[in-house]
């Protein structure tokens, strides 16, 4: 595995869902000759795409990374999720990734999850080229979609080509090519699947004109970027290709511009240019900045890692995928090298971890190896105690890198074993999905003894469940989705705990005043502070009234046991005994005070709203307007978008289970729809009182 680090790319697929992640990736791998035959989603027969409920489906759900060669350049694709459910995936793998394809429908434009992916990837400042698919489509059209994604996604869309046509082969200008406005040529590819030529052509007649006003339009944006370029320009000089390429990847890496091309991936129009873009506009992990982190060992002081081989070695984790027999855990080289049967420190964690084996990643098969480097993306196995987000480093060089934060789950439902038998082997299986899985989560419930599993939505459950019963074998119930409700205080209250008891022969005695406001999308949850004069009480009395509330916060709210939120308590003083003012006074004074204080300050029940984007021809727009006031909902927005309309409502997560068959029915299965978290906000006060 060791390449020049300049001619590595390591790069994401992200898009909305159905707008053609996977066939794109596939193309990709069938034209470098990674694989010998393209795949088909609507067959479950992709390479990435090889899990038994991805191929069912016809839809991702886990990244996939795979490796492969195009001209001089390797590149190491992930191919991400587009439903919302699996946003987590998505996040993770942006976080490790130095350069994005985002991949819009030329028929569908902009759609929910698009603008999703795209805030990700501003977030974690990944350089992106867009590519404008299906242009073969029935009402496809490549120039409202790109002023969509200049205005809805307020970016700097660049056309690097312009199509030649639009729609299928039955219509008078049908799509059959693209025009390359930095070579001035038209490409037109090879029919049928095992097809990898491209034909380069003169611009026919009828479009010189108008790819002549785009190729203008393309220069005329990299004057900012390029004084030689503009002289050039000016002075009607032959502008060479390589200086055009040179400016384009400059601003690319700057994040400045976003270059556009544009095809039809299932027709094999398009794909071989974007592997050219990527290699010619994205980053090699030595264009990206040194990563920075922390020193835990000194106070926390700031540490960077080059890409220089000679830096100790520094990674990321970013999965892990369980496994009976060790788990695979894929990391990120940052910097140094790495050997197997190797010691790391995992700083996080404070806890040395055994590297025994690597592995280079290829979608279902991997490759054992005996060395990585910098910018390598590499399997682990014998990592015992990492995690998602976990950095790994030398254990004589130590650094903390910034982690990766996951959305909070907002479904949940209860899954009870059949029989006392598989009791500890669901206990074990749901322990080995949450490792591999960060936004899902299982708790068992106290009070009913059931298990609640948690997640994004209840696609992301229902494949959870399907796991459960084909892939492990296990034998469950399953009952009705419950949301993940929270709970708060309306307003601010100050009251005082009390404590007079006697408690093995001896008097305690302690008083304890604190302040319960609430504090908008407040990190974390709940804080507790002390502003308590040290003369009042000793600083140990107020350390054990501090961890006391900590501890009743942590149990949950008194409305339905729900977990607290934007919640703020702060000690502002007590009072002691000469005797009797212990550690123990001083923490039931502090229960005392915490259930008081919840009660004065009007606990208020938060339920999930979900933004809810629905895409349906203008007959139904009434209907689904209809139906959404019926759920709670408030319609945020509408638009108009090739020949449909586009809702954008707010609606509470309860109201909307079961959403996608209402949708089919409302509209004779012709609308589409996605759903992502937007917020907390007051529940009615009828179903707080339902927990009551």
């Amino acid at each position: 595995m060791a390449r020049k680090l300049e001619d590595i790319r390591n790069i994401g697929v992200i898009a909305h869902i159905d707008a053609g992640k996977t066939t794109v990736t596939e193309r990709m791998l069938f034209y470098s000759g990674a694989s010998h035959k393209v795949g088909e989603v609507d067959k479950g027969t992709t390479t990435t795409d090889f899990d038994e409920e991805e191929a069912e489906r016809g839809i991702t759900i886990y990244s996939a990374c795979v490796t492969f060669p195009w001209k001089e350049c390797t590149v190491n694709l992930i191919d991400t999720p587009g439903h919302v459910d699996f946003t987590a995936e998505v996040e993770r793998c942006l976080r490790v990734l130095d350069g994005g394809v985002v991949v819009f429908s030329a028929r569908e434009g902009v759609e929910a999850q698009s603008e999703t992916v795209w805030r990700q990837a501003d977030r974690y400042k990944v350089p992106r080229i867009a590519f404008i698919n299906k242009m073969d489509r029935e009402g496809a059209d490549f120039y409202p979609v790109l002023q969509e994604i200049e205005r809805r996604l307020k970016a700097n869309p660049v056309p690097i080509q312009i199509p030649v046509g639009a729609g299928p082969p039955h219509l008078a200008d049908a799509f059959r090519g693209v025009i390359d406005l930095i070579e001035m040529k038209m490409l037109t590819f090879g029919e049928g699947d095992q097809d990898r030529t491209i034909d380069v052509q003169e611009i026919p007649e009828d479009y010189v004109e108008k790819a002549q006003q785009w190729r203008t339009n393309l220069l005329e944006k990299l004057y900012d970027h390029s004084d030689e370029l503009m002289e050039m320009s000016l002075g009607d000089e032959p502008i060479p290709t390589a200086l055009i390429r040179k400016v384009l990847r400059g601003a690319t890496l700057a994040r400045e511009i976003q270059p556009v091309l544009c095809g039809s991936a299932l027709d094999g129009i398009g794909v071989q240019p974007i592997l050219d873009a990527v290699t010619y506009f994205l980053p090699s992990p030595k264009d990206v900045p040194p990563v920075v982190g922390t020193n835990p060992a000194k106070k926390n002081q700031t540490e960077t890692r080059t890409t220089d081989p000679g830096e100790p070695f520094c990674g990321l984790v970013f999965k892990v995928l369980p496994a009976k027999h060790g788990d695979m855990t894929w990391v990120r080289v940052y910097s140094g090298e790495l050997k197997p049967n190797s010691r790391l420190l995992n700083p996080g964690r404070d806890v040395k971890e055994n590297c025994a084996q690597l592995w280079h990643i290829q979608a279902s098969r991997k490759d054992q190896v005996d060395h990585v480097g910098t910018g390598d993306i590499v399997g682990i196995i014998g990592l015992r105690h990492s995690v998602t987000g976990d950095t790994l480093c030398d254990t004589r060089s130590p650094i903390l890198l910034e982690s990766i934060n996951f959305p909070e789950t907002v479904i949940g439902m209860a899954i009870e074993p059949e029989s006392s038998a598989d009791r500890d082997k669901l206990s074990d299986t749901l322990g080995m999905m949450r490792r591999q899985d960060p936004t899902f989560a299982a708790n068992e419930n106290k009070d009913t003894g059931q298990t609640i599993i948690s997640g994004m939505g209840e696609l992301h459950l229902e494949v959870i469940r399907h796991r459960l019963l084909r892939d492990f074998k296990l034998n469950v119930k399953v009952h009705k989705p419950r949301v993940s409700y929270r709970e708060t205080v309306g307003k601010s209250a100050k009251v005082t705990g009390e404590c007079h008891r006697v408690i093995q022969g001896a008097q305690l005695f302690a008083k304890l005043t604190i302040q319960v406001e609430h504090v908008p999308n407040q990190t974390p949850s709940v804080l507790v502070i002390s502003k308590c004069p040290p003369d009042d009480v000793p600083f140990e009395l107020i350390e054990s009234a501090m961890e006391e509330l900590r501890s009743r916060a942590a149990g949950g709210g008194i409305i339905g046991g729900f977990p607290l939120a934007d919640l703020k308590i702060t000690i502002l003083g007590g009072e002691i005994a000469e005797v009797g003012s212990t550690d123990t006074a001083f923490a039931i004074a502090a229960g005392d005070a915490f259930e008081k204080g919840l009660e004065a300050a009007v606990p208020t029940l938060l339920e999930p709203i979900m933004k809810l984007t629905i895409t349906t021809p203008d007959d139904y727009m009434g209907d689904f307007v209809g139906d959404i006031m019926k759920r709670r909902g408030e319609i945020a927005k509408t638009e108009n978008r090739s020949g449909d309309v586009v809702i954008e409502a707010h609606a509470p997560l309860a109201e909307l289970f079961g959403y996608s068959s209402a949708m089919r029915s409302l509209s004779q299965g012709r609308a589409s729809s996605s759903m992502e978290p937007l917020k907390y906000a007051p529940a009615p006060a009828e179903i707080a009182k339902q927990f009551m």
